[in-house]
């Protein structure tokens, strides 16, 4: 810190700016091919959900599936929660019918509640949410500053679940390669940190053994979002950007560079749903105006030059790290829609960061009434996006998925979605069936993606992208099942 920077009784307030500000370059880096962003957590936090142990399963999931990632794509990953503050619940009904009684939608705990006689809208639950949020937050904070990341250790891992023996055998070569390089790493003293970078470009941390941790959620409810809303100055304005990460096709006849700028503060993250992104709806008239990067859900509805509108009211001067388009329409439907979306935005000159959620456009019904997701579908729209970006001459860079690790005492996983190297069947769902919202991977299962993306990775590394992949081959064959 230099000693001429400016104090104010407030200046302690841009710590928080710079934590965006460090989040929007590490997304330019995915834009780039650089990085790999992972964007993952519950559909719908609860409040009662809330705990120390459902907080460390969560934060402990996201960090060994980002290890399995970086070992096998040999890139760095961008970590994304979808954590302290997803209480919203977007629906497409303002009334639902159960046990013969029309209610009030469920919308999120910070709107009313689950049982059928707390459906009354009740204000109060926005303080409630903010308490959470700000709880969860700073409990995550005090995690990964106290050595909590190097404790899943992969050779940790159980495989005990993984009914086929050639995919076992498979993973257990990705941990022993994960394991031994890690002791290597360790043997040597080899450190993460990069140069001596100011924080927000990317520079090292503070403390050794810390990681980047961000947090998101879909910002539903504007008055929330407004009243958490503030202006900044820009951290380094008036210092001469660096040349290398100018944005895209910058318009030379643009306005002098901001000084100031309105950052939303209740995330460092914030996406626009599906239902929400009308180009002259109040949602993306708020987006357009905040400094935060920002997700778009873009589904089998939006039509390619929709798209490229939108992309022009959030992101006029087209800068690196701003924009991020969250795929999501459904194994049956994706080849019929990323192709086109992705020529629609190359053709436009706008940089985006792509990533596949495999989750929202495959949930289904169960035969015991049960909202679920078969694990074989999930696959299928992950490795179709995989094809159609290289197909296209792009790149996908990352996944938004819903998972959990939440163990119950006995140390068993959630039973929500169908599948999985675990092979878990429809007849098994209510076992231990948690999620009041949509259905999660469990931590099985969300260690099987982790592991065919890591697959696919390494193997395009080394050139070998047309050998047979054993962990595709046994995951993608449920799809069929």
């Amino acid at each position: 810190m230099s000693a001429s920077d400016a104090w104010s009784p407030a200046s302690w307030k841009t710590k928080a700016i710079a934590q965006i500000e460090r989040l929007r370059y590490q997304l330019s880096a995915v834009q780039r091919n650089e990085a790999f962003l992972l964007h993952a957590g519950d559909c719908a936090e609860s409040f009662d959900a809330c705990t120390h142990e459902n907080i460390s399963a969560k934060i402990g999931l996201i960090l060994s599936f980002s290890l399995i990632l970086i070992w096998g794509a040999r890139l760095p990953v961008v970590r994304i929660g979808r954590i302290a503050g997803q209480y919203a619940k977007p629906r497409s009904s303002p009334t639902e019918k159960i046990g013969g009684r029309e209610v009030l939608s469920f919308r999120g705990d910070n709107v009313n509640g689950l049982d059928v006689n707390d459906r009354t809208p009740d204000p109060e639950r926005l303080l409630s949410a903010y308490f959470h949020s700000a709880t969860t937050i700073n409990y995550v904070r005090g995690l990964l500053t106290s050595g909590f990341a190097s404790l899943h250790h992969p050779r940790d891992w159980s495989l005990s679940h993984v009914r086929s023996p050639s995919l076992r055998k498979e993973f257990e070569t990705i941990v022993d390669g994960l394991s031994d390089a890690l002791d290597f790493s360790r043997t040597i003293g080899a450190e993460s940190g990069a140069a001596a970078s100011p924080f927000e470009r990317g520079g090292g941390r503070d403390t050794v053994g810390e990681v980047d941790f961000y947090t998101s959620h879909e910002g539903l409810m504007l008055e929330y979002e407004q009243a958490l809303t503030r202006a900044f100055p820009l951290p380094g304005a008036g210092i001469t950007p660096d040349p290398t990460h100018a944005p895209q096709n910058q318009n030379k006849n643009a306005a002098k560079p901001k000084t100031k700028a309105f950052y939303n503060t209740s995330a460092h993250f914030l996406w626009i749903g599906d239902r929400t992104r009308q180009l002259t709806g109040a949602h993306v008239e708020y987006f357009r105006g905040i400094r935060n990067p920002i997700g778009v859900k873009v589904g089998p509805s939006m039509e390619g030059g929709e798209l490229v509108r939108l992309l022009d009211v959030v992101n006029p001067d087209k800068e690196p790290g701003r924009v991020t388009l969250i795929t999501r329409y459904g194994a049956g439907k994706i080849d019929n829609h990323l192709a086109a979306h992705i020529k629609a935005v190359q053709a436009s000159g706008h940089g985006v960061v792509w990533v596949c959620d495999p989750m929202h456009g495959n949930t289904q019904t169960s035969t015991s009434g049960l909202k679920t997701r078969h694990f074989g579908t999930i696959i299928s729209e992950l490795t179709s996006c995989l094809r159609i970006h290289v197909e296209c001459n792009s790149r996908l860079g990352g996944v938004s998925l819903e998972f959990t690790g939440e163990l119950n005492e006995e140390g068993f996983s959630v039973t929500e979605c169908v599948g999985g190297s675990m092979e878990l069947g429809e007849e098994q769902l209510p076992m231990r069936y948690q999620s009041f919202c949509d259905p999660r991977l469990n931590f099985e299962q969300s260690l099987d993606v982790a592991f065919m993306i890591s697959n696919h990775y390494k193997k395009e590394r080394r050139g070998g992208g047309k050998q047979a992949d054993v962990v595709y081959a046994e995951l993608s064959r449920q799809a069929s099942a």
